[in-house]
């Protein structure tokens, strides 16, 4: 039942995809596109690949800690055991710090993002998801470091204010790069355009 539920909902995508294109509807063709490919990756990727993600996040965060001495990974579990002078926590990557919901967001606003070429688009979809998976690796780094260094307490600190702010601004600052500025630069009006300069 869960099967069929998902292909009458793609084909009712891909049926209102194809309206909105030959009506010359492209911000509804982008918000359905986009939108529908978030709500398919969520239900079919995002099962599959969130583990997988956990610990090549791990990974990452763990090389720091490992060269550091600072906190322990445990990649096969995408667990890491961080020590301080007044204590030990340990931090599970789970879920919500694998980034997969931010690499399953940014994919489906790039893949209709019509600015860039089909190629574009592959090559600025790779070098994106690597992006996220550095930023959230440098922002699981700061939460052990500051745990480490400042000891329990600093949990909450560096997990809910001082991790989230750096990943957001890294993140805008991905979104201004990849969205903004080059829709800017192709921007035309009449004979001008930025992409001449």
């Amino acid at each position: 039942m869960k099967y069929l539920i998902g292909i009458i909902a793609v084909c009712v995508w891909m049926y209102l995809l194809h309206v909105t294109d030959r009506a010359k509807l492209p911000f509804w063709h982008y918000i359905l596109g986009a939108m529908g490919l978030f709500l398919l990756m969520m239900f079919y990727v995002r099962p599959i690949l969130t583990e997988p993600l956990a610990r090549a996040v791990a990974a990452l965060a763990g090389l720091v800690g490992k060269i550091t001495g600072t906190f322990s990974p445990f990649f096969k579990y995408g667990i890491l055991f961080v020590q301080s002078d007044v204590g030990a926590i340990t931090l599970q990557i789970d879920f919500e710090c694998s980034g997969i919901i931010e690499i399953m967001a940014f994919l489906a606003l790039l893949v209709f993002f019509r600015v860039y070429t089909v190629a574009e688009r592959v090559i600025v979809s790779i070098c994106g998801i690597l992006y996220i998976m550095l930023a959230n690796a440098l922002r699981i780094i700061l939460i052990c470091e500051m745990i480490h260094f400042g000891g329990l307490d600093l949990y909450y600190m560096s997990h809910a204010v001082v991790g989230r702010l750096v990943f957001y601004v890294l993140s805008v600052l991905l979104y201004f790069y990849v969205f903004t500025k080059p829709q800017i630069v192709r921007m035309r009006l009449g004979k001008f355009s930025y992409g001449d300069h």
